[in-house]
């Protein structure tokens, strides 16, 4: 008589294997779920840290709202009660909620204009900048990364380590008043070549005149961007390949006869994308935070400028707004960075 098959296996078992498919579409909604829950509650964290948070900031709006003018206790009240100043702090943090959820971010002190249409009005200026440097640095990170993981304890690989991990470790207002310094005021012999700041001469250009006068005051804080932030990138995807070589699969690649290039390009790197996906989103977030100390230096009309325009003052709804918008756009990436980690890897979300 026929042995039975084991349970599990052949036609008669085959539904655990038919059944796996099935658990990966159920489990991936719940993944998904998961992360945008998390999501929903830092966002929330966010939104009270930033009520709390910047009202332990020394100074009085006030004061600055009257020009440092002597004005008296009836005008005081007055400006208090224009900006819901005199209102308990519970009142004002219930306010505060219940009018973000509407998109509404209060009234800015010092600009007497929504704080909404003051980040709007920034905000392409800032990604500009930032957006323009984010691909730069990228794209070279990742590059040099993949050649000194490559090659890895040659000289090269040294040199370029070593260069990333000293521009890495620089303040990026001190590399940016050194560029200033050299390249904007001129060191003799070397006249000045580039804008001390601002993003454009305001002589009225229009048309191509203009977009190279941007793209001419753009190139300083451009680079100092770059390389502050490159090194980052060519580290972690240096590590993360790294991690990869030793694998039988790439020796099995070389074995079938492939060219180093192609088992590196087919094989190698796309197994060692994860860090690299994770830190490209999160400087994707950053994109919208901008750099404040890299536009304060440069005079740069962005929102990392604005903020800390607003938190000189201290212009609460203002720096409140901003802070918001700059941990959203952080956490919003990360979410949509973890939601597409299954298509890099299959493991991810089963």
């Amino acid at each position: 008589m026929a042995a039975s098959a084991p349970a599990g296996t052949g036609p008669a078992g085959g539904g655990d294997t038919a059944g796996r498919p099935s658990r990966t579409r159920r489990a991936y909604p719940r993944y998904v779920a998961g992360k945008l829950a998390g999501a929903v509650v830092s966002l929330f964290a966010v939104l009270v840290t930033s009520f709390f948070l910047f009202r332990m900031i020394p100074g009085d709006p006030v004061k600055f709202m009257t020009g440092g003018r002597p004005v008296s206790a009836e005008q005081i009240a007055a400006y208090r009660r224009e900006f819901g100043l005199d209102l308990p702090l519970w009142q004002q943090f219930t306010e505060y909620c219940g009018k973000a959820l509407t998109g509404d971010l209060g009234t800015s002190y010092q600009f007497r204009a929504p704080v909404v249409d003051k980040i709007t009005e920034a905000l392409p200026n800032t990604l500009l900048l930032t957006g323009t440097a984010f691909v730069l640095y990228t794209a070279l990170g990742a590059f040099l990364g993949t050649r000194s993981a490559w090659r890895h304890g040659r000289l090269g690989d040294r040199l370029n380590t070593g260069l990333a991990l000293t521009l890495y470790s620089v303040p990026s207002f001190w590399l940016g008043l050194l560029l200033i310094i050299v390249l904007s005021v001129g060191v003799d012999p070397l006249p000045g070549l580039f804008p001390t700041g601002g993003m454009e001469s305001g002589g009225g250009e229009e048309g191509f005149a203009y977009v190279v006068d941007v793209a001419h005051h753009l190139v300083l804080p451009v680079v100092t961007l770059v390389a502050v932030e490159y090194g980052q990138t060519l580290l972690v995807t240096r590590s993360a390949l790294l991690d990869e070589m030793g694998g039988d699969y790439l020796t099995t690649a070389r074995a079938k006869g492939l060219r180093d290039d192609l088992v590196r390009r087919r094989h190698a790197v796309p197994n060692a994308l994860l860090p690299t996906v994770t830190l490209v989103f999160v400087n994707l977030g950053r994109t919208v935070a901008g750099v404040i100390l890299v536009e304060t230096v440069f005079s740069w009309p962005g929102l990392g400028g604005l903020f800390y325009q607003a938190l000189s003052v201290p212009d609460l709804p203002l720096v409140q707004g901003l802070f918001f918008v700059f941990a959203a756009a952080v956490i919003l990436m990360n979410t949509l960075a973890d939601l597409l980690y299954p298509l890099f890897d299959p493991r991810v979300g089963r």
